[in-house]
């Protein structure tokens, strides 16, 4: 009965939940879509607004009727006085013809001459200057490379040394360039720059409500940010490097993870020029709702909870106590006491459970003991197995060297190389596992005497062994491996001389042993395939591989010692393998 009643309990408590949950994920997506079809259908209109806008500033800027008169002006203005009041008619006109109009500059390309109308202590005063580096700027360059023969400037962000004339920037919106040809040449007349406030563009702007923590922002086709209604939102825009994202999705949305908040950024492509109005909104703004909802939920399913919890602690106090016991057990058994066995009374499910724990802890240290002593006779095994890998390589090219020397030269120092050779065999088959380094690199001298045989002054050796490390204890044969390595990769493969230079010295906690070569080094390919074979299991290993030696060797010293590594650099002028031993020793013999 105690466990039906926990049942139900758990029943009420997870369809609560789970029906908080949907309800709360179904809030969720209904206010995310009614935000995303509303503020679209808004920016939409908006901004077809403000590319009529933009429209406008085209048309006001192109003489449609009088062009030929107004090119001819600006290419006599400075030797006609007519010609000079007719370009000074025509920007009074242009100038007095829209409210939101800041300035408007006229520069003539072939004089580095501008004349400027402004607004100046209320008065409308048209002034003329020179100034060639006005040509420099970008947007002078962008205007005249257009194939529109146009450019569009921001002040979203004011910088006053591109704008180039005396202009505030802040008291602009944006300015529009045009440069005006001759119609015969081709050749750029002047550029006609306007400067507009921000009186238009707000009164567009307003149609799209923005409320606290949403934010608004106009981009050109080229993602120039032109307007942000919160500087703060356009430093954050400037450096999320977002605009990417804008066009790149049909759907004309994506999520936007600004450094104070996430975003849900909704924008829209204008059909005209490709004009950008973006909106970010607040997910904690769209999610307000579904989280009241949420919220509502949760508290009533914490009321059931208490109840629930009430009633599961009233009926099941019987069954605590021996459960308390049981578990005070198990904590023992999982802290490594495995000799826990928990009291066993009565025949229940509970008796039940206990006994089979005892049974448990009793089969776990019998699992303990002998797989204890598997593995110290599986480790064992495969370190024979390893140093009883001697590649048959090496003796088969000494055995032929020593052949080939007596024959050609008939010398009597055929005697000392059969001597290196007995020397090295009765080496490789002595039963220590560890040696002394004095004793390795005797041996290392034998082996190498071997070789010269078959290299001649192709093979160069230097050492450079401190000599308190002569004592050190290695694995018997490591070092050969490290020298093999570079005769079967360097010395083999190439023509010309090659030198091998064996170090020793002490780095912190390891004792760091070096074998170095200038030979042609592994390909980028080859060294990584050796790398990845070190982590292959024992039984996986191809015999066949060619670093089977260097394999071999990073298994031993990893049954051999706990922290020992086995590194491996290379390049085309050279390789260079490094065996990091731990100064304490062995963890096992």
């Amino acid at each position: 009965m105690n466990k039906l009643i926990l049942l139900f309990t758990t029943i009420i408590i997870l369809v609560v939940g789970s029906l908080t949950y949907i309800s709360y994920q179904m809030l969720q997506k209904e206010s995310v879509s009614s935000s995303i079809e509303s503020t679209s259908n808004n920016l939409q209109l908006v901004n077809q607004n403000m590319e009529e806008y933009l429209k406008e500033m085209e048309l006001l800027s192109l003489p449609q009727i009088h062009y030929d008169e107004i090119v001819y002006a600006i290419s006599h203005e400075s030797e006609e006085y007519a010609s000079k009041m007719y370009v000074e008619d025509y920007l009074r006109e242009l100038y007095y013809s829209r409210h939101d109009l800041e300035a408007i500059y006229l520069y003539i390309v072939k004089e580095k001459k501008y004349y400027a109308l402004t607004k100046e202590n209320y008065n409308i005063t048209l002034r003329t200057g020179y100034d060639a580096d006005i040509e420099d700027l970008p947007w002078y360059k962008k205007a005249m490379t257009s194939p529109f023969n146009r450019s569009y400037q921001s002040f979203a962000q004011p910088s006053p040394e591109l704008a180039g004339y005396n202009i505030d920037p802040e008291a602009s919106f944006m300015a529009y360039h045009r440069v005006l040809r001759s119609i015969v040449s081709r050749e750029p007349q002047a550029m006609l720059s306007f400067y507009f406030n921000d009186t238009e563009k707000n009164e567009i702007m307003k149609d799209t409500p923005v409320s606290e923590g949403q934010h608004l922002l106009f981009l050109s086709p080229d993602n120039e940010l032109f307007f942000a209604d919160n500087p703060a939102i356009m430093e954050q825009w400037a450096a999320s490097d977002v605009t990417g994202k804008l066009g790149a999705s049909t759907e004309g949305r994506f999520t936007w993870s600004a450094p104070d908040q996430k975003y849900l950024v909704v924008y829209n492509v204008g059909e005209l020029e490709g004009w950008k109005l973006v909106k970010p909104i607040p997910y904690k703004q769209i999610y307000e709702a579904a989280t009241t909802t949420r919220n509502i939920s949760f508290t009533i399913g914490f009321l059931f909870l208490l109840l629930a919890v009430m009633l599961v602690s009233y009926f099941s106090t019987a069954i605590t106590k021996p459960l308390k016991k049981l578990a005070h057990q198990m904590n023992r058994f999982s802290a490594g006491d495995f000799d826990a066995e928990a009291e066993v009374t009565g025949q229940d499910e509970l008796a039940s459970l206990s006994r089979h724990f005892n049974q448990m802890v009793r089969r776990t240290n019998d699992l303990i003991n002998e797989r204890y002593k598997m593995k110290l006779v599986e480790k064992n095994a495969i370190l024979k197995a390893l140093e009883a890998e001697i590649n048959p390589h090496f003796l088969y090219n000494a055995l032929q060297a020593i052949s080939t020397k007596a024959l050609k030269y008939e010398r009597f120092d055929i005697a000392d190389m059969v001597d290196a050779m007995a020397l090295t065999l009765r080496y490789c088959i002595s039963g220590k596992d560890i040696v002394v380094a004095r004793e390795e690199l005797k041996h290392i001298d034998h082996y190498l005497t071997l070789q010269k045989a078959r290299f001649g002054s192709r093979l160069q050796v230097t050492y450079d062994w401190e000599e308190s490390l002569k004592e050190l204890e290695i694995p018997k044969l490591s070092i050969q491996t490290l020298v093999e390595n570079v005769i079967k990769h360097a010395l083999e493969k190439v023509s010309a001389t090659v030198t091998i230079q064996i170090r020793a010295r002490l780095s912190g906690d390891y004792a760091v042993i070096t074998v170095a070569d200038n030979g042609p080094g592994f390909t980028p390919e080859r060294l990584e395939q050796v790398k990845r074979s070190f982590q292959s299991e024992w039984e996986d290993r191809l015999s066949q591989d060619e670093s089977i030696g260097l394999v071999n060797l990073y298994t031993r010293l990893k049954l051999l010692y706990e922290k020992a590594d086995l590194i491996i650099r290379s390049d085309p002028s050279g390789t260079e393998l490094e065996m990091l031993l731990p100064r304490g020793g062995v963890s096992h013999v």
